[in-house]
């Protein structure tokens, strides 16, 4: 089945002059969600490339059958990628991303069961610049937004979101006898657990390398006519504040996160979960948020 790719076009940019090669300045912030004592998220640079990786937090009561945490998965898992880009730095994302998942396998080492399905996981969103052009991977629920000469293009892999969807219609009512809405929402965790890198489910990082031949990728120019002036890679965390809180368009957010910085950003989402908890469609309350924010300039 072949990976969702959604994009928006939201006005435009002056061109690059063609023949200049590009610089990139990164930004980046990552905060855990208040009262959180560790952060599930993380963010990294090594030389071309940037990565958000947002780990999938393990609800109070479940068993995930391994002796790490969601914060130990993606700390090992961006510190894999990097090895695995610094070791063939011609290969694909793809490639590169499944090389490290299977190093995280040997990471865990013998006291692990990685075939339970509440085995730790994460979401993947990556950029590298390469030549003239950058290349990205979207896996899972952390987007991508693109500001090209073309205008504003986001980046998602929305197959978590249907399932999950797909879940609620199917129990949009307590099982007839059933009152308690904390055993209906174990009831949905473990069936959306069974839907975790499978056809027809959705796909993650966790302990099976084929999940990254099921991201989304691509290239974007760094010159000519369409060529990439900023990206912005997002944990749901930060993406929540056009996508959950409606604050602005993706086109306001790349905004904010270049005039207040991904910090600033991050604040904007923190007041909206305080004064506007209502609009969150997700079970936490707050969550981790982490921004990237790669601008690309003429070299002097």
């Amino acid at each position: 089945m072949g990976a969702p790719d959604r994009r928006y076009a939201i006005g435009s940019r002056p061109a690059r002059p063609v023949g200049e090669a590009p610089t990139m300045r990164v930004r980046s912030a990552s905060d855990p969600a208040p009262g959180r004592p560790e952060n599930e998220d993380v963010v990294f640079r090594f030389g071309p490339l940037v990565g958000v990786l947002d780990g999938a937090t393990v609800p109070d009561g479940f068993d995930t059958g391994c002796v790490h945490g969601p914060a130990w998965y993606v700390r090992h898992l961006a510190a894999r990628i990097g090895l695995a880009i610094a070791a063939r730095p011609a290969a694909t994302l793809m490639s590169s991303l499944a090389a490290a998942i299977l190093a995280v396998r040997a990471d865990h080492g013998g006291a692990c069961d990685l075939d339970h399905p509440g085995t730790p996981s994460s979401t993947v969103c990556l950029l590298r610049e390469s030549g003239d052009r950058a290349d990205y991977l979207v896996l899972c629920d952390s987007p991508l937004v693109l500001d090209t000469g073309g205008g504003i293009e986001v980046i998602t892999d929305d197959r978590l979101e249907a399932a999950v969807a797909d879940l609620r219609r199917s129990a949009a009512a307590l099982p007839d006898g059933e009152t308690d809405p904390a055993t209906w929402f174990r009831r949905a965790t473990t069936a959306q657990r069974t839907r975790m890198n499978r056809t027809h489910g959705y796909w993650t990082a966790a302990s099976d390398p084929d999940a990254a031949y099921h991201a989304v990728t691509g290239t974007v120019p760094l010159s000519g006519p369409d060529a990439l002036r900023r990206a912005a890679l997002l944990s749901d965390g930060a993406s929540c504040a056009v996508e959950q809180f409606g604050l602005f368009d993706w086109a306001g957010l790349l905004e904010v996160a270049t005039v207040e910085g991904p910090e600033g950003l991050i604040d904007r989402v923190r007041a909206a979960e305080r004064d506007h908890p209502e609009r969150l469609r997700r079970r936490k309350r707050t969550d981790d948020a982490s921004v990237v924010l790669c601008e690309f300039a003429p070299s002097a």
